[in-house]
């Protein structure tokens, strides 16, 4: 047996490359902080099962690179500027045609000859741009202090009253008080993983779910854990003995128009959901972004349950404009006053010209009639589209009611993940079905958003993918 000194072993290079890679993950992962020590030589070998030399190397370069610091007597530790956080590195190493942020950066940086099926959101010609232009003419001739000045931390009142009201409507009881305008949903989930949860902490999702969901959730370093999703809501049975054995902080979920299947909770569900989160002093957090494309609303556990335990958040990105940034929290008294502090900390005041811009909007009697016409042109697109990929083999897998997506079974249990590879060559963005998937079980599934499936390429596209 060679000496624990023999550091010319053919594969000596390769085992210190590894061994430098997981220090690497572990600092861009922030499991280890600067200033924090590194394990012992001989004790991190005997991890790794490699020799004490294979570490020493490793070491040695590492510090020659600035990442760690050598002190005599004491050992290594991280240095006092480390790399910034890589949330990539965080979880699996996933091909890129299935990791949570493939769709977001094709959709958002696609070309404009580009087609998106794939993405999340309305064409731009399907919001209603007149209106928002009409608003920004009014805006442009209010006061110098909405123009130019801070927001107060709570955000715009008028705002926060309307949106009380229109919670009214879904049998929220939610205080203009007790909301905290954000600069958009993913803010709001952003805040509270900040204020609720600690790295480590599990965090339940529905399998499948949006995939920014999980983006978040691993840059916040938190236990992961999927539930399968039915049509009518979370798998009951699955959530309990998952909620029972792990013990979560939180869980995050659409009650209505679910992304991506589409599928809306039930109400026996709900209220099942709900005496499961109090058995283990559970915090939903209930997204509420698709709330205007529902012809009927589907029960909110806010509703049911109130704002002690589930966090009410929404957002106007989908209905009136991606570009002007605002979103909402509906929480109880103590927790708004938290995440109001927190908010200052993190953003000191709310967007008011923003804030101003969505409820000039809203409250014209413009919006609810777009919204109408909206869901109208959405039910007949969604027909026509659902048709037009059942001709290609294409069949869904949940039927929904409304909204935009459709959640479809590739024929012949072929692999999503090619598909949208082999169209994406030919200008086509896809969203493959484990992109949403923390389990990644949903490999021969994909989304469809059928406003953006209205151009004749995308099919001719799918028709070639298939046949590759």
């Amino acid at each position: 047996m060679a000496p624990d000194g023999a550091s010319k072993q053919p594969d000596n290079g390769t085992l210190v490359t590894r061994v430098m890679n997981v220090i690497r993950d572990r600092i861009g992962t922030r499991n280890l902080l600067a200033g924090d020590r590194l394990p012992s030589i001989r004790g991190f070998a005997r991890q790794m099962k490699v020799s004490n030399s294979t570490v020493v190397e490793a070491y040695d370069r590492l510090v020659a690179e600035g990442v760690i610091q050598a002190r005599r007597g004491s050992g290594f530790y991280v240095a006092p500027h480390t790399a910034p956080l890589s949330i990539a590195r965080i979880g699996p190493k996933l091909d890129r045609a299935i990791d949570p942020f493939w769709v977001s950066r094709q959709s958002l940086d696609a070309r404009p000859d580009m087609l998106k099926p794939g993405c999340g959101w309305l064409p731009a010609d399907w919001m209603p741009e007149t209106a928002i232009r009409r608003a920004l003419r009014s805006l442009s001739r209010a006061d110098d202090a909405t123009l130019v000045d801070y927001g107060t931390p709570l955000g715009l009142a008028s705002l926060r009253h309307f949106l009380s009201r229109r919670m009214a409507g879904y049998g929220i009881d939610a205080h203009p008080d007790h909301l905290l305008l954000t600069e958009s949903g993913t803010q709001a989930i952003d805040m509270l993983c900040r204020f609720l949860i600690a790295p480590g902490d599990t965090v339940l999702v529905d399998d499948p779910c949006y995939f920014n969901f999980q983006a978040l959730l691993r840059a916040h370093r938190a236990n992961i854990v999927g539930v399968p999703f039915t049509e009518n809501g979370p798998d009951v049975d699955a959530f309990a003995r998952i909620a029972a054995t792990t013990k979560p902080r939180l869980y995050i979920t659409n009650s209505g128009l679910h992304n991506p299947t589409g599928a809306s909770l039930s109400p026996m569900v709900a209220h099942q959901v709900l005496n499961i989160a109090e058995q283990h002093d559970l915090i939903i957090i209930e997204d509420d972004i698709f709330a205007d494309f529902e012809n009927t609303p589907a029960p909110r556990m806010a509703a049911l349950g109130g704002l002690e335990r589930v966090i009410h958040i929404g957002s106007f990105s989908k209905t009136l404009s991606a570009s002007v940034r605002c979103g909402y929290i509906a929480a109880s008294p103590d927790w708004i006053d938290g995440l109001t502090d927190l908010k200052i900390a993190t953003g000191f005041s709310s967007p008011n010209l923003s804030a101003e811009l969505i409820f000039a909007v809203l409250k014209d009697g413009t919006y609810r009639k777009y919204m109408e016409t909206l869901r109208d042109r959405l039910a007949r697109t969604m027909t026509i589209t659902e048709t037009r990929l059942r001709n290609l083999g294409i069949t869904p897998a949940i039927n929904p009611d409304a909204g935009l997506f459709l959640w479809c079974r590739l024929p012949d249990h072929m692999d999503a993940a090619i598909l949208t590879r082999n169209a994406l060559s030919d200008g086509v963005v896809l969203a493959p079905g484990n992109v949403f998937s923390i389990s990644q079980t949903a490999g021969n599934l994909m989304r469809f958003n059928v406003a953006q499936c209205q151009d004749e390429r995308i099919f001719r596209v799918l028709e070639r993918a298939l046949e590759k």
